[in-house]
C-alpha cells in the first residue's frame, strides 16, 4: 500500500508513531495528483503547490520529531473546496467573476485546520459558485466520462482519488453527499450551525453548512472534533462545547431505532441503488438496530421549499455582481441568479413559513426513531452532458432535480447526514446510503455509521483517470 492509499486514521497512527514521515506522506499525494489530475480535474489548475505542501510537511515533521504533536490532523495533506478562504491564496469559487481574488485571511475552518496542523494541497473544483450538481470541471473518479456531482465534486473526487487524505465542502441541498454517494467516499453534512461558516463563500444563508469528505466513518469523526465548535462572526454559529466525534468501536446497535420511509426516499430510485441500501439496512438490523417504517411528513413539498429558500438567498449575494458583471458568469448560473430576482418576497416568505411547519412535524418524527436510513441519491453518476433521468414509469427527471431530491431535506431541516458507500452498480459506478439523524445527533450518526462500515471489506481506491471498461448509460 502507498501512502497515498490511507485512510485519515491510519495515516495518523502511523505519523505519530514516526512509522511515516509527513514529508513521504505528501510526497505521495503529491506523486498521485501530478499523475491523476490530468484526466480528473479536481483542482483548481495552478493551486497545487508543491514547494508550499512540501514546506508546510518538513514543518510538521520537526515538530512531530520534537515532540510538538498536536494532533490525528498534523501533517496530513487536505483539499479545500474554493469557497473556503485561505489567507494569500485565491478562492476563485471555480468563476471567472473572482479572477484575481486572493483572500485576506484565513476562514475559521481553515484556521482551525491549520491550527491541528493539516496540510493544504490545493483548492477543489466546485460547480460555479456552489449552484448545480455535476461540477463539470471535475471528473467522476470511478469513470471519467461520468459526472464527479456537486458542488463539492473536487473535494469529493480528490478523496476518491488519492490526492488528498480528506476535504472540505459545503453543503446546500445535498452538495457534499450527493459527490460523495457518486465517488464512493463518505461525506458528512454536520447540525446546521455546528461548523462555523466566517470566510466561506456562501450560495444559500439559511441553507448552507460547512463539512468533511473523508474515505471513512472514522475520518469524518476526525476532522468534524477539528472543526466543530461556537464563532461569534457567523451568526448562526451554536454555542455548543467541543467535543470528540470520533465514533467508538465497536458494531453492537442494540437498542437504536432505524427509521425507514415507506414513500418518497425510494419512489423513483433505480433498482441497484435500492437493493444496496435495502441491504444496508438488513446488515444495520443484523447488528442490532431495530428497523422501524415511518412516514416522511411533507414530502410533496420539499423540492418547493428548499428551491424557494435558496434562489433568492443566492440572488441577493450576487445582486452587485449579477449588475456589473452579469457576462462573466456561465449562463446556467446566471439564468438562476436573474431567475431569483423575479421571485416575489411573498413566495420567499411562506417557504420560511412551510420550513417552520415541517420541522414541527419532523419533531414527532424523532419520537419514534433514532435514524433515518434512505439512498443518497436515486441513481449512480450520469454520463457528463446527460440532462434527464427516465424512470420505470416514463417519468422525465432533470437530473439535478433528482440528485438534489433525497438529500435537501436535512438542509431545510438542519438536522445532520451522512453517507457511507454500500457497494457498487453493474458497472462498477458507487452507491451511496444517506443517514439522518436528529439536530445535534452526530454521534449516533457517526457511530451508526462506522459499525456498518466495519462490517463491510475495505474499499479500494477509484481506478482515478481512465473510464471503466463496459459502462452502461444510467437511464
Amino acid at each position: 500500500m502507498q501512502p497515498y492509499e490511507l485512510s485519515l486514521a491510519a495515516a495518523a497512527d502511523a505519523v505519530r508513531a514516526r512509522r511515516l514521515s509527513p514529508v513521504e506522506l505528501a510526497d505521495s499525494v503529491l506523486a498521485r495528483a501530478a499523475h491523476t489530475e490530468p484526466g480528473l480535474g479536481a483542482y483548481v489548475a495552478g493551486s497545487v503547490s508543491v514547494e508550499r505542501t512540501r514546506r508546510a510537511a518538513r514543518e510538521a515533521a520537526g515538530d512531530i520529531a520534537a515532540g510538538r504533536y498536536r494532533g490525528p490532523l498534523h501533517g496530513i495533506p487536505m483539499g479545500l473546496k474554493d469557497l473556503i478562504d485561505v489567507a494569500g491564496t485565491p478562492t476563485s469559487a471555480s468563476s471567472r467573476v473572482r479572477a484575481g481574488h486572493r483572500a485576506r485571511a484565513d476562514s475559521t475552518v481553515a484556521a482551525r485546520l491549520a491550527a491541528a496542523g493539516a496540510i493544504l494541497v490545493g483548492k477543489t473544483h466546485t460547480h460555479e459558485f456552489a449552484y448545480g450538481l455535476t461540477t463539470p470541471q471535475t471528473s467522476n473518479a470511478w469513470d471519467t466520462g461520468r459526472v464527479a456531482g456537486g458542488s463539492s465534486g473536487g473535494s469529493a473526487v480528490s478523496v476518491a482519488a488519492g490526492t488528498s487524505v480528506f476535504a472540505l465542502g459545503t453543503d446546500t441541498g445535498g452538495s457534499i453527499r450527493v459527490p460523495a454517494a457518486l465517488n464512493g467516499v463518505v461525506g458528512l453534512k454536520p447540525t446546521y450551525g455546528l461548523v462555523p461558516r466566517h470566510g466561506v463563500t456562501s450560495l444559500s444563508w439559511s441553507l448552507d453548512h460547512v463539512g468533511p469528505l473523508t474515505r471513512t466513518v472514522e475520518d469524518a469523526g476526525l476532522v468534524l472534533s477539528v472543526l466543530a465548535g461556537h464563532d461569534p462572526r457567523d451568526p448562526a454559529s451554536l454555542a455548543v462545547p467541543p467535543a470528540d466525534y470520533r465514533p467508538r468501536t465497536g458494531t453492537d446497535l442494540t437498542g437504536i431505532r432505524v427509521g425507514v420511509p415507506r414513500t418518497y426516499f425510494f419512489d423513483h430510485v433505480d433498482p441497484e441503488v435500492e437493493a444496496a441500501v435495502r441491504s444496508a439496512i438488513d446488515q444495520l438490523h443484523a447488528l442490532g438496530a431495530h428497523p422501524v417504517e415511518v412516514d416522511v411528513p411533507m414530502t410533496r413539498y420539499l423540492q418547493a421549499i428548499h428551491w424557494g429558500l435558496m434562489v433568492p438567498e443566492a440572488t441577493a449575494y450576487h445582486e452587485d455582481t449579477l449588475r456589473r458583471v452579469p457576462q462573466l458568469y456561465q449562463d446556467d448560473i446566471r439564468l438562476l441568479l436573474e431567475a431569483g430576482a423575479l421571485l416575489p418576497a411573498g413566495d420567499y416568505l411562506r417557504a420560511q413559513r412551510a420550513r417552520t411547519r415541517l420541522r414541527q412535524e419532523w419533531a414527532h418524527v424523532w419520537s419514534e426513531v433514532d435514524l433515518i436510513v434512505a439512498p443518497s441519491v436515486p441513481a449512480t453518476a450520469v454520463a457528463a452532458g446527460q440532462t434527464s433521468l427516465t424512470w420505470a414509469d416514463g417519468t422525465v427527471e432533470g437530473v439535478s432535480d433528482a440528485y438534489v431530491r433525497l438529500s435537501s431535506l436535512a438542509n431545510i431541516t438542519g438536522a445532520p447526514s451522512l453517507s457511507v458507500p454500500v457497494g457498487h452498480d453493474a458497472a462498477g459506478l458507487p452507491i451511496g446510503m444517506q443517514l439522518i439523524g436528529r439536530p445535534l445527533g452526530e454521534h449516533m450518526l457517526l457511530r451508526a455509521g462506522h459499525a456498518y462500515e466495519q462490517t463491510r471489506p475495505a474499499r479500494p481506491l477509484a481506478p482515478a483517470g481512465r473510464s471503466a471498461p463496459g459502462v452502461r448509460p444510467v437511464q
